[in-house]
C-alpha cells in the first residue's frame, strides 16, 4: 500500500532522501555506476581525477552504509575491491534523470 503524504511529511521525506546524496562526489560516483557497471576503486579514481583518495573512500563508505552501493572484496594479494549499485541505488537513476530534464528546462541562462 502506498504511503499517504501530507505536505509536511512529503517535504521531510524528500529532504531525508536528498541528505543521502549530499557530498561533492556522491552523485558523480553514482552516475559512473549506473547501468549495472562494476568499478574497482582505482577505476573510480581515474574516472574522477579531482577527488582525493581520502574523500573517495569516505564517500564510498557512506554510500555503502546508506545502502546505495555494494563493496565486494576479493581475498587476494594485492587486494581487489569492486563497487556496484544495489537494486535500490540503481532505482535512483530514473529520478535523477527526471531531475536533470527538469533542470534543463530552467528559465535561467
Amino acid at each position: 500500500m502506498a504511503k499517504r503524504y501530507t505536505p509536511t511529511s512529503a517535504a521531510e521525506d524528500v529532504e531525508a532522501a536528498l541528505r543521502l546524496l549530499e557530498g561533492r562526489w556522491k552523485l558523480l560516483i553514482l552516475f559512473h555506476l549506473f547501468g549495472g557497471k562494476v568499478m574497482r576503486y582505482s577505476d573510480l579514481e581515474r574516472a574522477i581525477p579531482a577527488v582525493t583518495q581520502k574523500m573517495l573512500g569516505q564517500q564510498l563508505r557512506q554510500l555503502e552504509k546508506d545502502g546505495l552501493i555494494v563493496r565486494k572484496v576479493y581475498p587476494q594479494v594485492p587486494p581487489k575491491v569492486e563497487y556496484c549499485l544495489t537494486d535500490w541505488g540503481q532505482a535512483l537513476c530514473p529520478a535523477l534523470d527526471a531531475l536533470l530534464k527538469w533542470a534543463d528546462r530552467s528559465p535561467l541562462p
